[in-house]
């Protein structure tokens, strides 16, 4: 039996920053181009799934962001309660898609094989590569393998009845994508495979790379992916909340139709 599911993007952080920083080659239009931070919660079928997990007051403090609210409160808006979730994927280990461990105690983690490989390995012998990683998220995690908390993808995967996971790499080794069925056909969370809209529809990208040919190529993957270009969910643009139908204070409801194009 098939199932739609719904699909809300929760806002908690939020960075001022400009357009430069957003693209590789930087931008000659260097205006204010802000990022957003946001959890996804994939509601239908048994059970709530959570797609990454954020960070909480620490992380906001020691990188210069604004935490808008936490992560469980924006949850608890849409009737789930941390604390009860059974499955979160993790598209990727960066410090803000893979903190607050705290409020999944009873959690699988969902992992690409290849994160897990570069957020251990050689790669974060490089200081440019590791910035974006926080040695106590990865440490936690490897905790978890040890609890049998961790389920590890090899690629693509169901992981459950419609939703797929796909890893794209590029912006990290083991980057993954999580393709859900809705009502209006396949949606997916691109997560960092683009940060904002502007990366995807112009082939620019975001400045924090592990290949620059995979991130390229993600996109087009990406596209194979999703009913169309208005079916791919950027991970950080702060369009999301405009364009799509309002599913709470900073929640947007992304299995709906846009209201707009941007």
């Amino acid at each position: 039996m098939s199932v739609n599911y719904e699909i809300y993007a929760v806002r908690y952080a939020r960075h001022e920053r400009t357009a430069r920083a957003n693209f590789l080659a930087g931008d000659a239009h260097d205006g204010p181009m802000p990022l957003d931070y946001y959890v996804w919660a994939i509601v239908g079928g048994n059970r709530p799934i959570v797609v990454d997990t954020g960070f909480g007051v620490e992380q906001a403090t020691k990188r210069k962001r604004t935490l808008i609210r936490p992560v469980d409160e924006g949850l608890r808006t849409l009737g789930i309660a941390h604390g009860d979730v059974k499955d979160v994927v993790i598209t990727h280990m960066h410090y803000d898609h893979s903190g607050n461990h705290h409020l999944f105690p009873n959690a699988v983690m969902h992992l690409q094989d290849a994160e897990m490989r570069y957020c251990t390995g050689r790669c974060m012998t490089h200081a440019e590569l590791r910035g974006a990683f926080e040695a106590e998220d990865v440490a936690r995690m490897v905790r978890r393998v040890f609890e049998e908390r961790v389920q590890f993808h090899d690629g693509d995967d169901e992981l459950a009845p419609g939703i797929t996971l796909h890893r794209v790499g590029g912006h990290t080794q083991g980057l993954q994508v999580v393709r859900v069925p809705t009502a209006r056909g396949p949606v997916v969370l691109a997560s960092d495979a683009a940060h904002l809209y502007a990366n995807f529809d112009q082939g620019r990208p975001f400045p924090i790379l592990d290949s620059v040919c995979d991130y390229l190529e993600a996109h087009r993957k990406i596209r194979r992916l999703a009913a169309s270009d208005a079916h791919i969910i950027p991970g950080h643009d702060p369009e999301v909340l405009t364009r799509y139908p309002c599913g709470g204070k900073d929640i947007a409801r992304v299995d709906l139709p846009p209201q707009s194009a941007g």
